[in-house]
């Protein structure tokens, strides 16, 4: 579960801090009046996981790194393709009229393309990581549906709390490493 460097750690705490708050942002465009403080305390705690994870970051950037020439190459690819997929399965969906279950698409997306980027940096946590997206995703919009609440809610819940506890595990990989 461990990467081979302190850095890369690091900034996977960073992203996923990041994206962990801004899924637990999506979660609140309707949930139950009960969700809205738990979900402000997830993004809040994503945040700090950002600054944490940044300033580790910061501290290890002239340690060595995944990331060469050809997987920075690669990485770039992988992130264009889930883009432009996420993109185009978004537009499609509302022109469909089927908004409300972008979140869902977005998160399998997300899900799918973390298997590539975890064998491109070495990094088996990402696996852990893409495998659970990956089912919130598609157990969100039946979920959903099952508890009338809205795709976004279920979706956002799950995803952005798969992504703070890795953000934090990620930290806890960096800092025991040191």
């Amino acid at each position: 579960m461990i990467p081979e460097h302190i850095r890369d750690a690091a900034a996977t705490a960073v992203v996923f801090g990041f994206f962990a708050s801004s899924w637990y942002g999506w979660a609140q465009e309707a949930p139950p009046r009960t969700w809205r403080k738990p979900l402000v305390a997830g993004s809040i705690a994503a945040l700090v996981a950002v600054l944490a994870g940044g300033l580790l970051t910061w501290r290890h950037w002239s340690d060595g790194t995944a990331f060469t020439a050809e997987t920075s190459r690669n990485f770039g690819i992988v992130v264009g393709i889930e883009f432009g997929l996420a993109a185009l399965g978004a537009g499609i969906l509302a022109a469909l009229r089927r908004r409300a279950v972008i979140p869902a698409w977005i998160a399998l997306i997300v899900g799918v393309h973390l298997f590539p980027v975890a064998a491109l940096i070495g990094y088996p946590l990402i696996h852990v990581v893409g495998a659970l997206i990956t089912l919130i995703a598609l157990a969100a919009v039946p979920l959903a549906r099952k508890l009338s609440l809205p795709v976004s809610a279920v979706t956002g819940l799950g995803t952005g709390t798969v992504l703070l506890a890795a953000a934090v595990t990620s930290m806890a990989i960096a800092l025991l490493s040191y």
